[in-house]
């Protein structure tokens, strides 16, 4: 008995134990990003490699997700009867829901896994501890830069997926649905409101933060080696899955407690 609950303990207290210490990561960050000097160069060189590995496969992601989205809500609302809406439902649940869900699994996938990889391979040759003896803050120095040019291209990436979705799905629905342009255009106008947009970014904002965050402790503690690396870099992944689907639900449940929807 008790060696089943010591089995049992050991990974919950693992477990809370690195939540606290990506929290405590995450603080370091918040600190030491208005610690001058500010790496400018490694902010746009990390920003400009982020971008280049996540917008070709968001693009591709958010046409079939947003076509998905306008079929399944076209079917279900004509069974309704109310064919005029198709537009509003579609382009709200891409906007609140699809888009800030795709652009978390590509920085997560893409570019989380990439930052982890980077620091995990200088954490293993050593290069952190040098930086260290060296009187250099690797957080200020190197997470830092990574983690702000995450939350720009999330940001950026947003209205990408967005404006892809939407377009996808208008070509989905008035071509192979029947629907009428002006009608998708105009349901969308008299129910859409601008803070549905703006929890769309929000949401891709934390979206960034928590992956860049998680991404950078996971590549800074890799253990075992190279093989060690690998490891780290699919728990990254795993584990910005799962924080970001819960922050989502979170944020969609204040959000729709807060602001009322229009017409209401």
């Amino acid at each position: 008995m008790n060696q089943t609950l010591t089995r049992l303990r050991t990974p919950v207290e693992s477990g809370f134990a690195q939540a606290g210490n990506i929290f405590a990561l995450l603080i370091s960050v918040a600190r030491k990003t208005f610690v001058r000097p500010f790496q400018w160069r490694e902010f746009i060189e990390q920003s400009w490699f982020i971008a280049s590995v996540s917008i070709l496969p968001a693009s591709l992601v958010a046409i079939p997700f947003g076509a998905v989205v306008a079929l399944q809500t076209g079917s279900l609302i004509k069974q309704l009867g109310a064919e005029s809406f198709t537009g509003a439902t579609s382009v709200l649940a891409t906007v609140q829901q699809a888009a800030p869900v795709v652009t978390a699994l590509i920085i997560a996938g893409a570019a989380g896994s990439a930052v982890a990889a980077d620091l995990g391979s200088r954490t293993i040759r050593e290069e952190i501890d040098a930086m260290e003896v060296l009187g250099i803050d690797p957080v200020q120095r190197l997470v830092v830069p990574r983690v702000l040019g995450m939350m720009l291209v999330a940001l950026l990436l947003n209205g990408l997926v967005s404006v892809v979705g939407i377009c996808g799905g208008y070509f989905f629905n008035v071509m192979l649905q029947g629907g009428t342009p002006g009608a998708y255009l105009a349901s969308f106008s008299a129910l859409a409101q601008l803070p549905d947009l703006w929890i769309g970014e929000i949401k891709a904002l934390l979206f960034g933060l928590l992956a860049g965050v998680i991404a950078a402790y996971k590549g800074l503690n890799p253990k075992g080696g190279p093989k060690g690396v690998g490891d780290a870099v699919n728990q990254s992944v795993v584990i910005t899955f799962l924080v970001l689907f819960f922050v989502n639900l979170v944020l969609t449940l204040v959000y729709l407690q807060i602001v009322p929807a229009k017409g209401s």
